[in-house]
């Protein structure tokens, strides 16, 4: 289960009730920087840390206007390598 913890400024991966990874960041202006992601090491290679980052933004792209700012290498590399999510980077300025 996905889930978005605002209060948290965390976005948050479930399995079978636990908390598997989890995706952190940070409100400045009209940006949202995304600054750490991280799996359960007994959950790595699994491809979680992806599908969390995928539906963190898919949720910033349908739920606000805000640019993403990748800080995360992680979220770095994974829009680098998913060009349809390149928009976020610049959309708004």
């Amino acid at each position: 289960m996905f889930r978005h913890e605002p209060a948290l400024s965390r976005y948050t991966l479930e399995l079978a009730g636990a908390t598997v990874g989890f995706a952190d960041y940070e409100i400045a202006g009209q940006d949202v920087l995304f600054t750490h992601v991280e799996v359960d090491p007994t959950h790595r290679g699994e491809g979680l840390a992806g599908i969390l980052v995928e539906q963190a933004l898919d949720d910033v792209r349908t739920g606000t206007t805000l640019t993403v700012v990748p800080v995360c290498p992680y979220v770095v590399r994974w829009i680098d390598l998913h060009a349809e999510y390149q928009d976020l980077l610049t959309r708004g300025r």
